[in-house]
């Protein structure tokens, strides 16, 4: 379907729907004896069309949309005639559907400028940096909440963007030069001659090689 045919269709179905709006309008201002006698009259003469089983023209539309509306100020179900309930609830849904696809059209909105150069900036000065290093780095430092799929779209050409080591180095040379701030530890559980059950946290300094315990 081309724009000219949806806005022409999307024309149509707001002039109906307009239509109806200000019929509804003025049936709201008669009596409620008036409005009951008109109920009956047309369901008499509905009930004939029902013996001759007469096919009822297809809904349009805007004949469907307003059916929803409608339906939501009494019971519809008792008054549901010419489709069957499975078919007014698959209108439902694709209202719905339709809706959250006009509302999501415009997709999610660009970075501004700035943001945008200061990923670049990121990328190229750290070159160790994935895209969820960076996205961390934004909300941390700077409380800029993006994603690491957000990062990736803004990343700079000619950089790759697959995941990248942090360093080179091997555990034992990491182990080595950061022995003194680096400890480690292990739960352990340890059952007595009487049958007591008791919890040990061992911890060691890797630098100095000294055990606490705690029970």
């Amino acid at each position: 379907m081309s724009p000219f045919q949806a806005v022409f269709r999307l024309f149509y179905i707001c002039r109906d729907l307009l239509s109806e709006v200000l019929t509804l309008f003025l049936l709201m201002a008669r009596s409620q004896a008036s409005m009951a006698a008109e109920i009956l009259f047309l369901r008499k003469q509905l009930a004939f069309y029902q013996e001759r089983q007469i096919k009822p023209h297809r809904f349009d539309d805007a004949s469907r949309l307003s059916l929803l509306l409608l339906s939501k100020f009494f019971d519809w179900r008792k008054a549901l005639i010419n489709v069957k309930p499975a078919t007014f609830t698959g209108w439902h849904k694709k209202a719905f559907q339709l809706f959250w696809r006009w509302k999501s059209r415009g997709g999610r909105p660009r970075l501004p400028r700035d943001i945008q150069q200061l990923i670049a900036e990121m990328v190229i000065n750290n070159p160790t940096w994935g895209q969820e290093r960076v996205a961390d780095e934004l909300s941390l430092k700077l409380d800029i909440l993006v994603s690491p799929r957000t990062v990736k779209k803004y990343w700079p050409e000619g950089v790759s963007s697959d995941s990248r080591k942090v360093s080179s180095q091997r555990w034992k040379t990491f182990v080595h030069n950061h022995a003194s701030a680096l400890v480690g530890c292990d739960f352990a559980t340890v059952v007595t001659a009487t049958f007591r059950r008791i919890y040990v946290l061992v911890v060691m300094e890797i630098g100095t090689r000294r055990i606490s315990t705690a029970m």
